[in-house]
């Protein structure tokens, strides 16, 4: 794909659809502050929400695929399903439209909703063909490519197959990171990262606000989200719980600054 096989990129899309991965854990005997800590994932200012936690994946594949962030984003996001003074502040889907530079979109969409069908991957479609990334397949004419799989070698007298056995992409990784830490050769990948992060947060800001937040704008939010200082487990945090224990979600179309 990197070397021209479906074109000129002209769309993206991206997905991370699912159930809930953590289930919250009792408030009795617990300090506010104890209590989001051990239901990080259910509060935006330690998880970032599931869009950051988990979405951050497939939207840094579509960054490496761009070669770098993009410079806005506008979406819609919200809690229908996931309910109730046990999941914090958080919503339980995002829907992003990002815009790169040279104006190509990605729309990237994440839910976290039990019984709904599930989808996780990243899709590209060029001037040439299409590809499904996440499971390493091109579709484009004559440049169609599928990279090898794991196969059984089939079995029986006068059998003549043989075991393909692709590399594990999780062990290929760690090979290249431990090679690099034993031959001391640099192996930086802070910046895509922190730009995947960052992207991810993007999103979260145009979903929570519903309208359009861009790139620079996101960077030098100086918003923060938890306490300035965390002197013990009495500090209060600065998302609290109202009199009936819920904890107030954003409210899009009211909730302006990012």
């Amino acid at each position: 794909m990197k070397d021209g096989a479906i074109g000129d990129i002209r769309m993206l899309r991206c997905y991370w659809n699912g159930g809930t991965i953590k289930q919250p854990v009792p408030h009795d005997g617990l300090t506010e502050l104890e209590y989001q800590v051990r239901n990080w994932y259910f509060f935006t200012w330690l998880s970032g929400d599931h869009i950051v936690e988990q979405h951050v994946h497939n939207l840094d594949v579509c960054n490496w695929i761009m070669g770098g962030p993009p410079v806005s984003a506008v979406g819609m996001g919200g809690r229908q399903m996931r309910v109730g003074k046990d999941y914090g502040d958080i919503f339980d889907h995002h829907s992003v439209e990002y815009t790169y530079a040279d104006g190509t979109k990605m729309f990237g969409v994440c839910r976290q909703m039990p019984g709904c069908e599930p989808l996780v991957g990243e899709f590209a479609v060029g001037t040439k063909g299409e590809a499904d990334v996440g499971n390493a397949k091109i579709n484009a004419g004559a440049a169609s490519w599928e990279f090898p799989r794991r196969r059984i070698a089939a079995k029986g007298a006068g059998s003549t197959a043989k075991n393909s056995l692709a590399p594990n992409p999780y062990q290929v990784e760690h090979e290249a990171l431990f090679a690099a830490i034993r031959s001391d050769k640099p192996h930086m990948e802070a910046a895509t990262g922190a730009e995947a992060t960052m992207t991810a947060i993007l999103g979260r800001m145009a979903t929570y606000t519903g309208r359009t937040v861009t790139w620079e704008e996101a960077t030098n939010s100086t918003r923060a989200l938890g306490p300035e200082k965390i002197v013990d487990w009495q500090t209060k945090p600065l998302t609290l719980p109202d009199a009936e224990g819920l904890y107030r979600l954003p409210q899009p179309g009211l909730i302006r600054e990012v």
